[in-house]
């Protein structure tokens, strides 16, 4: 009798090459994607005089320093070297590149899933900490450093000691206007940003099963700011419906047989996880973040927290983000003026966030500026068939090309010092969207509402008649 397995057990022990004695696994690595950023990687095996193992395991992507807007022009010469470094690195490699003018091109956590490299059972790896985004499909997927990226492009395996299990259960129906990225900004508020450090967290529940694709992509893209080493979930027929027919997934008699090895990716009943937290889907509501980590968060309808309320070792830190966000203690959140929108990033690019934010903003304008900006080439192609853009458009927001924009502030897509952005993206470290640039992070709907507004609001009485 073998005891019961989690699915973070079942992905290990498949990939697991060997042991050592301190515990560290060697790990194969299915899927490796890499990007402007991971050159110095390049450059230790060029040290070396050392070649890819399996090229076509890995894949490039031009996403973080890819500009918006005018790439047929000049770009900034810091932006263009990083992306002719990469050219230069894939095409001596024998790397398949997602280039800028490539019309599949597009963040790295979106691009992988929508041609099917993502798949569940497989592990991916990329030097962005991000990746965790891939566990959506039943996959071990985390992200690395510049000397891990370097072994794995080496050996195509990576060092890792295993983390421990814990599952976080979602169950009941979300409410109007409430979203998986409410979901995550309702736990990491509750459990702190070392809430699940050390973890591989899964997630479960009724709520969970109800997401689409999109929403599970961006539950899992959020777990490592609660502290997790990456989030998963089982694949099931949405995994399925979600994968069939892109351009990597498996076709045919492959296809019908990969569905059912697939479907064996799930934990045991009775399978014992560390730890285990349970949530009440009907009491998140539209949440957003007030600080300068996303644990610093509240439901769009209570007040700013005040420090002495909050435990010794987090008033401190409060106090801290409230002078950097020019906000005062026990007033509410909601009304909260904006400077500016952004709508976009590997949290919140997708489709499905782009038509939440164009359901509030149909026949609306934006009294703030903002840029939208999808998560892949295809994904604004697909807003366009749809008449999404036409929408952002007419309410005042400008329509730009896929990449990190102002998630990173890496290609001049930049928070000035002293202003205030309601974004969809993930981080609202300080100097995250430009040095000094005060960020609140919160579903794209809810920045739709911002735009309209001016401030932060309460999204659910704006989507009443509309579908969201």
């Amino acid at each position: 009798m073998t005891a019961p397995l989690t699915l973070l057990d079942r992905l290990w022990s498949a990939h697991e090459v060997l042991r050592r004695e301190d515990g560290t696994s060697l790990l194969w690595v299915d899927r490796h994607l890499v990007h402007e950023g991971s050159h110095h990687a390049f450059a230790k095996l060029a040290a070396r005089k050392a070649a890819v193992a399996e090229p076509a395991l890995t894949f490039g992507v031009v996403d973080h320093y890819a500009p918006t807007r005018g790439r047929e022009g000049a770009m900034a010469p810091d932006v263009a070297r990083m992306i002719d470094t990469l050219r230069r690195n894939a095409d001596q490699h024998g790397i398949r590149l997602f280039d800028l003018m490539d019309p599949a091109q597009g963040i790295v956590h979106v691009i992988g899933p929508e041609q099917g490299l993502t798949l569940p059972g497989l592990l991916i790896n990329c030097g962005d900490s991000h990746t965790s985004t891939h566990g959506a499909f039943g996959a071990l997927a985390f992200g690395i450093g510049a000397t891990e990226v370097a072994h794995v492009l080496s050996t195509q395996t990576i060092w890792q000691k295993k983390p421990d299990a814990m599952r976080i259960t979602v169950e009941g129906a979300l409410g109007p206007g409430v979203s998986a990225k409410d979901i995550a900004l309702h736990w990491i508020a509750r459990l702190g940003t070392g809430g699940a450090q050390g973890f591989a967290v899964e997630y479960a529940g009724s709520a969970v099963r109800d997401l689409s694709m999109e929403g599970r992509m961006t539950l899992c893209n959020l777990s490592i700011e609660g502290g997790a080493r990456f989030g998963m979930i089982a694949p099931d027929d949405t995994t399925f419906a979600y994968l069939k027919g892109r351009p990597h997934a498996p076709k045919g008699i492959a296809w019908d047989d990969a569905c059912a090895d697939w479907s064996k990716h799930r934990s045991d009943p009775d399978a014992a996880f560390t730890r285990e937290v349970h949530i009440d889907a009907a009491q998140i509501a539209p949440t957003v973040t007030w600080g300068t980590s996303p644990e610093q968060a509240v439901p769009v309808d209570a007040d700013i927290p005040t420090p002495a309320a909050l435990e010794a070792d987090k008033a401190k830190a409060a106090s801290a983000a409230l002078e950097y966000m020019g906000l005062t203690a026990g007033k509410p959140i909601a009304g909260t003026p904006v400077d500016q929108v952004f709508i976009g990033s590997c949290t919140n690019g997708r489709i499905e966030d782009l038509r939440a934010a164009g359901a509030v903003l149909t026949g609306r304008r934006a009294k703030v500026p903002g840029i939208v900006s999808p998560g892949s080439a295809k994904v604004k192609a697909q807003a366009e068939a749809e008449g999404l853009d036409r929408i952002f458009i007419e309410a005042g927001l400008e329509w730009v090309a896929s990449g990190c924009s102002m998630c990173v502030g890496m290609n001049g897509d930049l928070v000035e010092s002293g202003k205030r952005c309601a974004s969809s993206t993930n981080r609202n470290f300080r100097g995250r969207q430009g040095r000094g640039a005060r960020t609140h992070l919160m579903s794209p709907a809810m920045v739709a509402a911002a735009a309209v507004t001016g401030a932060i609001t309460d999204v659910r009485p704006m989507l009443q008649g509309r579908a969201a």
